[in-house]
């Protein structure tokens, strides 16, 4: 497989996570008569905890003859139903409003009669239904439902949860979907994170952000969830939390900063370095032009900067680092916009005379450095470039590397950008070097905090990542996972600097014993940790205790690495990762091993693959057409029981919360007890003491 397939496929993953309970859905009298969704569109308000969302959606008969059915919409628990219309003409319909207990019986009816077995994942909530009479053949209904509820925090951080997995009951394609957030409170906004889908955040004030999240033409695979918290006038820190009690638990702290109005930005030396040698000629030369130009415009006026470009030759722009007054910004860009390209390629010498202009003090620094090639010229071996360009970072500069097209040395660049607490970002053929490099700007242009350590005390916290913090810049925020052992009050400790002080944060918040609601935490945590091993391998070599370690996690927790490809469709297993991408250092196949590692150790949205789905925390893996628990080993003590049999059914009047897991499909095998339970093929009709011991067995 090429490297940038793989890349491809990651990032598609990355954007997907595991079902869990479906959105408004019209189930049809004829299990052959699913609707098409034509749009799914959301409008939420959130003031403190008070919610109000505002559901539109249009469902569209594709099928070629009259359909009816019943809208069915699972409510939240606790939410309020104030507004509903469903259209037939100009007329309203009416609507119900349903109980858990009555509402598991009209799913449980469907499910006799052979429906999708899906539908068990509504089991155990109440619901909201209208009947839907006949649709003709490409006709539509919309329906609009409003609902509100109140929101309770867990250490001052509020979960809201839309439900949007319809994979199972649109016959189509969602041409539109859509959901909005409007936010607001007595205080400022803090943190603002969704583990499931990529949201954009916009803060029009200090106390309100809007957050957004659409895609076209989609079939959505997970319920939209959001957190969000308020802060203080600095530094804030939110928890979230996951923990089944039986084991140790798992952590997300976010670190945010306070409002840019409260306190100015720290001061900043940035220094950038572009490689001007012959293989940055034509559209690469410009955009790094540009790009360049962009960055000097946006400095602050107490910042310092300077620029280095380099071939063979190394040319300083500037004497130096300078003020950014308006004259020294004008003279380099004008100085910027008349690089061209040519010669070879001396790594070793543009960075180290970089790194020389800076001098200990109180300001944050920045080295912004771009290439496209490999080190030509001066010292070429890895390791004396990375040990002699960090020992001359005596300042302590962060190091951020930009590597465009496949010829980069991804284990030079890695490891340049890892010595010295920065980061690398790969701008592959077809990308914008431009777009990147201004978008990354936008978010390291203003410096909060910097040198940040995070201890943890009262609980025993370990198995942390990232392993070492970035700094915090205004308008973003951290994200810290681990695991950890003890419940009970903690105090979460954020040492760093700021203008040369040292900064003491503490906050006092309880680890629980138990927390059930954050289980997409364990996922995430794996992917950070699988991502960090990748990257040892991929810059260390492949030591067999880190590859088994690799196995052992990616198998647990459904990750797709080079050692799981097993968890790609049999239709994309040519896109599947080698563990030879992760040896070569340069090429396509490097550019995408590094790609997709940083993918997983930088992990913000839960991961998924094709055949993982997530439930309730537990992780199930699909092969040859069997959902198995990824706890399952050969072996292990099994009760098989026939599909829709009274033994079935009885063994979710025995386990209602293993309806999600059923939902799965025909073919089910997951943990119940002191056994695993199989579902699907020869087995037990009925169920006897001796079964229903054993179901109930360590519960």
């Amino acid at each position: 497989m090429s490297g940038r397939a793989w890349w491809v496929v990651l990032c598609v993953w990355l954007l997907a996570s595991a079902a869990a309970i479906a959105d408004g859905i019209v189930i049809p009298d004829d299990p052959d008569g699913w609707l098409v969704v034509a749009y799914h569109r959301v409008t939420v308000t959130a003031h403190g905890g008070v919610v109000t969302s505002w559901v539109d959606q249009a469902f569209r008969n594709d099928t070629g003859r009259s359909v009816e059915g019943t809208y069915v919409f699972p409510l939240p628990p606790g939410a309020v139903v104030s507004g509903f219309t469903l259209w037939i003409g100009d007329e309203p319909v009416e609507a119900e409003l349903l109980g858990a207990e009555e509402a598991r019986e009209i799913y449980l009816d469907y499910l006799r009669r052979n429906l999708d077995p899906a539908l068990l994942e509504y089991v155990g909530r109440g619901a909201f239904r209208a009947r839907v009479f006949p649709i003709a053949p490409g006709e539509s209904r919309r329906i609009r439902l409003e609902y509100s509820e109140l929101l309770t925090p867990d250490n001052g951080v509020y979960r809201y949860v839309y439900p949007l997995e319809i994979e199972r009951f649109s016959a189509g394609l969602i041409e539109d979907v859509a959901i909005e957030v409007a936010i607001s409170g007595d205080r400022e906004i803090g943190s603002i994170y969704s583990p499931t889908h990529r949201i954009v955040v916009t803060k029009p004030d200090p106390r309100s952000a809007r957050i957004s999240y659409a895609e076209q033409h989609v079939l959505p695979e997970a319920d939209f969830v959001l957190y969000y918290g308020f802060a203080g006038p600095q530094v804030g820190a939110d928890l979230i939390q996951y923990s089944t009690g039986e084991e140790d638990g798992w952590f997300l702290l976010l670190v945010t900063p306070p409002p840019p109005g409260d306190e100015p930005p720290v001061p900043k030396d940035l220094v950038l370095v572009i490689d001007t040698s012959g293989s940055m000629w034509g559209e690469k030369i410009v955009q790094a032009r540009e790009a360049a130009e962009f960055i000097l415009r946006n400095l602050s006026l107490d910042d310092r900067f300077g620029v280095i470009t380099f071939s063979d030759v190394i040319n300083e722009l500037t004497e130096g680092l300078t003020s950014a007054s308006a004259d020294h910004v004008v003279d380099a860009v004008g100085k910027v916009r008349t690089i061209y390209a040519d010669g070879w390629t001396d790594i070793h010498g543009a960075l180290s005379t970089a790194m020389g202009w800076f001098s200990p003090d109180g300001r944050a620094k920045y080295v912004i450095f771009l290439t496209d090639g490999l080190p030509t010229r001066g010292p070429t071996d890895t390791d004396t470039i990375v040990r002699e360009v960090t020992a001359a970072n005596k300042a302590e500069a962060r190091l951020f590397v930009f590597g465009v097209g496949y010829d980069v040395n991804t284990h030079l660049l890695d490891l340049l950008a890892e010595g010295n607490r920065g980061s690398t970002t790969y701008v592959v053929p077809g990308e914008s070097l431009e777009g990147a490099l201004s978008s990354f700007y936008r978010k390291i242009a203003e410096p909060a905090l910097t040198d940040l350590v995070v201890a943890i005390e009262g609980v025993s916290a370990y198995d942390l990542y990232p392993r070492t913090l970035p700094d915090l810049f205004y308008g973003g925020q951290i994200l810290l996972l681990g695991r950890y052992s003890g419940s009970g009050r903690a105090w979460v400790v954020i040492h760093g600097r700021r203008s040369g002080d040292d900064v003491t944060l503490t906050f006092e918040m309880d680890f629980a014993d138990e927390a059930a609601s954050a289980t997409f935490l364990p996922r995430l945590w794996a992917s950070r940790k699988i991502g960090h091993l990748l990257n040892r391998i991929r810059l260390e070599g492949e030591a067999e205790e880190l590859v088994d370690l690799v196995k052992a996690l990616a198998t647990r927790y459904g990750i797709v690495t080079p050692y799981t490809s097993y968890l790609v469709r049999e239709e994309k297993r040519d896109m599947a990762p080698s563990p030879l991408a992760l040896a070569a250092p340069t090429g396509a196949a490097s550019v995408g091993a590094a790609k997709a590692t940083h993918q997983l150790a930088e992990a913000e949205v839960v991961a998924g693959a094709d055949l993982v789905r997530d439930v309730g925390g537990r992780v199930f893996v699909l092969q040859d057409g069997l959902w198995a628990e990824s706890t399952y080993s050969e072996g292990d003590p099994v009760l098989e029981v026939v599909y829709l049999s009274e033994a079935y059914y009885e063994l979710l009047e025995l386990l209602p919360d293993v309806g999600p897991i059923l939902a799965l499909g025909e073919r089910v095998i997951f943990r119940a007890g002191s056994v695993f339970a199989s579902i699907g093929g020869d087995g037990v009709s009925e169920l006897t003491d001796e079964h229903r011991d054993a179901l109930w067995g360590d519960n």
